[in-house]
């Protein structure tokens, strides 16, 4: 059977799914959660097919489509429901389904009833996985469109699975508030993708992908320009980039195995997935590619900084992301230079992330669900596959060799300084500075949560470290043998780089830069990284609460470097002033001309009213009064 009358299967494997789940009731409370773990395997399995099916064709040939049916069918625009898979496309398929169906498999024995607490009950477990196929066919639409409205449509899906998860346990004000913030903040990106897509449609008569990059080289670059920095706009949003990054550690607040998908497979990696499929748009406009590179410079810094100041545990991981997504649209930025370098990483830290969380998702569950990892210490003894499966993936994080962050980071790295001038040295600087704080604060990490002294003996109650059942600790183990392979086969003979060159393109930087200096160069940084972390919080003895911080830095970084604040105070408050100020113009201007007009008529119609009393005698007498002048006046007329 062809291919392309199968894609089709892929979201709406997922999607039935969530639909069964949600609609069936108490009936599907005992087998639910496995119905979804088969419907995210099944996607998976269909993925595997394309993707062997795929490698049967040529280059030129690789590249499929399928229309659903005609979506909007109406004069000037015509949008198919169409489904396109190329060779990008395929890499997130197989990140979204394989790492998604994971995920999954270890929320079976995450979410499992406990007696506890109230928030492991079966049927919130049914609901549980009901949102997390949701999530991965919304996913799958987004990655799978074949033009900018299908993309908007899986977008939006994604938003929401997103807020329902976040917000799971929404008894909780912390949580519902969480996922309340994350889709406020996502809008603001969503308009930029939004009035992207008016704006295609007014410059090339429609949003497919084909039409819109044939027309970009007859387009001004002012146009261009602006659509790209549009689609950045929507790409800071959902990869929670700066400025619209403040979402991303309060959404902590949903079960581990949502931070898992949310940081590895689904939501953030979409922003780095619109700049790769909008390259042409990117590559013919300077202005929007420079936006995309300080983008993701800033906040592969920004999130560094973060990371080293926080306890939780979930929320430094979260920072994390942060930072490593940066990097990713760093790479991005460096166009066809640096677009398969940020799907390479993207790939090696699907691996590696969702291994990080549902570490801590382990973690979390030997220590009754406390996230402060100064509760923790010496957890290795007590949870050994935990503590291997974490160590792997914070080895690949922190870049060391022969891990997968080693090969996608560095070649990142590489790709920076080989942008040429001042700027390629800025960038790459940028990028070695943060791969020294990505050391120090996952070295922080795992000495605060599997080394040193045993804190948590004096919790009370203390809590009883146990390793966790097999369910969850088999998906762990299969991410940590990605975090070792996954980046030594992606980068050997440049065999990622050749795949996605059809679609992506590719050239070297500007400038030739020494692979090996540049290695040399990261490992010393790193070291460096490790090194302070370890004379910090191995050697000193660590406090079970934070001491009070000692420089403006520490403050700042305790507060997300004023995230908030700054959107307080540069949006919120403005906004604020300005929608009372409109309610003062609607309610006295506006409004006021409005009433007076109103009592003006009111007041006149109850004069005159009273005119009309409806008594035969007031009639009379205005009759004989009339008469009475019309008389006078013709006799004044006829004296003169």
């Amino acid at each position: 059977m062809d291919t392309g009358t199968l894609l089709w299967l892929l979201p709406a494997l997922p999607a039935a799914g969530a639909l069964l789940l949600l609609t069936t009731g108490r009936a599907a409370d005992r087998w639910g959660h496995w119905l979804g773990c088969a419907c995210a395997l099944a996607s998976f399995a269909v993925g595997v097919w394309a993707f062997s099916a795929m490698l049967g064709r040529s280059g030129s040939a690789r590249a499929i489509g399928e229309n659903l049916f005609d979506w909007v069918p109406v004069s000037g625009l015509q949008v198919h429901m169409s489904l396109h898979l190329d060779q990008l496309t395929m890499c997130f398929v197989l990140l979204i389904t394989g790492v998604g169906s994971l995920i999954h498999i270890y929320s079976a024995g995450y979410m499992a009833p406990r007696t506890q607490t109230q928030e492991y009950t079966v049927g919130g477990r049914r609901r549980f996985f009901g949102y997390l196929n949701l999530f991965l066919a919304a996913m799958l639409v987004l990655v799978l469109a074949g033009n900018y409205l299908v993309l908007y449509l899986g977008w939006e899906g994604v938003g929401l699975a997103s807020y329902l998860l976040i917000g799971f346990w929404h008894h909780k004000p912390s949580a519902a508030a969480a996922a309340k913030k994350a889709f406020v903040v996502n809008r603001v990106g969503d308009m930029g993708l939004a009035i992207a897509l008016f704006w295609m449609f007014a410059t090339f008569g429609s949003v497919d992908f084909g039409t819109v990059f044939a027309g970009v080289p007859h387009t001004g670059e002012g146009t261009l320009t602006a659509l790209g920095l549009l689609l950045l706009l929507g790409a800071c949003g959902k990869s929670a980039q700066v400025p619209l990054q403040s979402w991303l550690g309060d959404a902590m607040e949903g079960p581990t195995p949502v931070s898992a998908l949310i940081h590895a497979a689904t939501m953030v990696t979409a922003g780095v997935y619109l700049i790769a499929r909008s390259g042409p748009i990117f590559d013919a406009a300077p202005g929007a590619r420079a936006g995309v590179l300080v983008v993701g410079a800033v906040t592969l810094l920004f999130g560094a900084v973060i990371g080293c100041a926080k306890d939780d545990i979930k929320k430094a991981l979260a920072a994390s992301t942060m930072s490593q997504i940066g990097y990713m649209m760093l790479a991005a930025g460096l166009g066809p230079a640096g677009y398969a370098f940020a799907i390479m990483h993207l790939l090696t830290h699907g691996f590696f992330k969702a291994g990080l969380f549902l570490g801590a998702g382990s973690v979390m569950h030997a220590m009754d669900e406390d996230t402060d990892m100064r509760h923790y210490g010496g957890l290795r003894t007590y949870l050994p596959i935990t503590f291997a499966t974490f160590g792997l993936g914070y080895l690949a994080i922190i870049g060391v060799p022969p891990f997968a962050g080693f090969f996608s980071k560095d070649h990142i790295i590489e790709a920076a300084f080989g942008y040429g001038g001042a700027a390629g040295i800025t960038l790459g600087a940028a990028a070695l500075l943060g791969a020294g704080i990505t050391a120090f604060y996952m070295t922080r990490v795992m000495l605060l949560t599997f080394f040193g002294e045993e804190r948590w003996r004096t919790t009370e109650p203390a809590p009883h470290p146990h390793e966790a059942p097999a369910v969850m600790t088999g998906p762990m183990i299969v991410l940590a043998l990605g975090s070792v392979l996954a980046g030594g086969l992606l980068a050997f003979g440049s065999s990622l780089q050749n795949w996605l060159a059809p679609v992506v393109g590719t050239e070297h930087g500007e400038h030739h830069v020494s692979s090996w200096a540049v290695s040399i160069g990261a490992l010393a940084v790193v070291a460096i990284g490790i090194g302070l972390a370890y004379v910090r919080y191995a050697r000193e003895p660590v406090p079970r609460t934070a001491p009070e911080a000692v420089s403006a830095l520490t403050v700042a970084a305790r507060r997300d470097l004023y995230g908030d604040a700054f959107n307080e105070a540069v949006f919120m408050r403005p906004g604020a002033g300005l929608s009372r100020s409109l309610v003062t113009v609607d309610d006295r201007g506006i409004d006021g001309i409005v009433n007076a007009v109103a009592t003006v008529i009111d007041t006149l119609s109850t004069r005159i009213r009273r005119v009309q009393t409806g008594f035969v005698r007031s009639y009379a007498l205005s009759m004989f009064t009339g008469a009475a002048l019309v008389v006078a006046a013709l006799l004044a007329v006829r004296l003169l």
